[in-house]
């Protein structure tokens, strides 16, 4: 009989608190990390936390909701957020999440990688933050660093109100995705990390970039082969090289960009401002190309076209340029070419400048152009460029 009263003792105290548990897993179909073993002190490995919220609300149907919660700090070793998947899904990242350092690390060159999924939202609330640990990281340039976030055949997705800091590498890698947006990112490295890009978008159309702010140790946001329709607006770029197209053309390939938009951006102590970037030996085009409504704060080279990236190779092909427009730059520089159009044998055709005034940073600096072989138009723009071609 005693035993019996203490059975039921012991079930009158578990049982409350596991129905509460199946209760905060399931209700609205929410997943919260911790309800699947995960620690949140940023040293236990909660990994497999991860992996387990995601399978139950991959599986979930409907609308699903994977929440990791803020006040704590996850870390966690290689994560794959894979469909296709029963429900749509949102990722409330509220919380801090971690990378291992360098000693640590035993996966591939991909941290977190989200893929095959359609309506994926993500959103961090203006709160999550995830850490890449790249400091141990960048005094290994030629090491196989891995990518924070790498996105591929992404349809349809959505990332917003989120702080992705300290990469190895790229912060953000988007291959062959159709429509995603990302607004209100804070991408934020140091100027000597190398090759941190905060964007690398290739083979992805109907991306848009915008209310972002970018500090890098490289490009802000590059734009790759396969890519059109591309929009960047109201991005904050600096430091870091610049809002690029390419490079194209490398290892003699194919590449083509098309219908890229960069608006009402700002640039500020950044290596460069507006780059297209090409490759001898490549093939392909780079055409329909706007960058309008630019602020330049003290940029080394605002405006410049560079076919011939790779110099060392002699010119046996080249990636063609065409249908550019750079409208509406308007500040400071501190480098010695402003505006400076290096186009290889072929030429880059239709080159529009229009309504910029770009100024040398310190009174009394003489503003300098180049072109070389550019054909196209200059109107309203300081300085004057007296070098194009029609």
């Amino acid at each position: 009989m005693q035993r019996f009263i203490t059975c039921v003792l012991i079930l009158s105290f578990i049982s409350p608190c596991i129905c509460i548990r199946l209760k905060y897993v399931t209700e609205n179909n929410t997943y919260n990390v911790m309800q699947y073993g995960a620690i949140g002190d940023g040293k236990s490995d909660d990994t497999q936390a991860f992996s387990k919220a995601w399978t139950s609300a991959c599986n979930a149907g409907g609308m699903s909701t994977l929440v990791i919660p803020s006040e704590k700090s996850f870390l966690v070793t290689k994560v794959n957020f894979s469909g296709p998947c029963d429900s749509t899904i949102l990722i409330q990242i509220e919380g801090k999440i971690v990378a291992p350092g360098k000693e640590e690390w035993t996966f591939e060159s991909r941290w977190i990688t989200i893929e095959h999924l359609n309506g994926l939202k993500i959103d961090g609330n203006g709160l999550g933050e995830v850490d890449g640990n790249g400091s141990t990281w960048w005094d290994c340039p030629k090491c196989a660093r891995p990518v924070v976030f790498h996105f591929h055949s992404c349809n349809n997705l959505t990332v917003s109100n989120l702080t992705i800091s300290n990469s190895p590498k790229a912060h953000v890698s988007v291959n062959k995705c159709n429509g995603a947006t990302f607004s209100n990112i804070s991408i934020d490295s140091p100027a000597h990390s190398p090759n941190t890009d905060g964007f690398d978008i290739s083979a992805s159309t109907n991306i848009s970039i915008q209310d972002s702010n970018i500090k890098s140790g490289d490009d802000c946001i590059a734009i790759n082969g396969g890519s059109y329709f591309v929009n960047v607006n109201r991005v904050v770029c600096g430091p870091g090289h610049g809002i690029s197209v390419g490079s194209l053309g490398k290892n003699n390939a194919t590449e083509q960009v098309s219908d890229i938009y960069v608006r009402n951006c700002t640039f500020t102590g950044s290596t460069n401002g507006a780059r297209i970037k090409t490759v001898l030996g490549g093939s392909g085009y780079a055409k329909n190309i706007t960058y309008e409504q630019i602020i330049l704060e003290n940029v080394k080279n605002p405006i410049i076209i560079n076919q011939e990236y790779n110099n060392y190779l002699e010119e046996t092909s080249s990636v063609s340029v065409s249908y550019v427009t750079f409208r509406g730059f308007n500040g400071t520089y501190v480098g010695k070419v402003a505006i400076n159009l290096d186009c290889s044998s072929s030429g880059c055709l239709d080159i529009l400048l229009d309504q910029n005034n770009i100024l040398p940073a310190e009174k009394g600096g003489a503003a300098s152009v180049i072109c070389r072989n550019a054909h196209g138009t200059a109107r309203d723009t300081i300085p004057q460029v007296y070098c194009l071609s029609e």
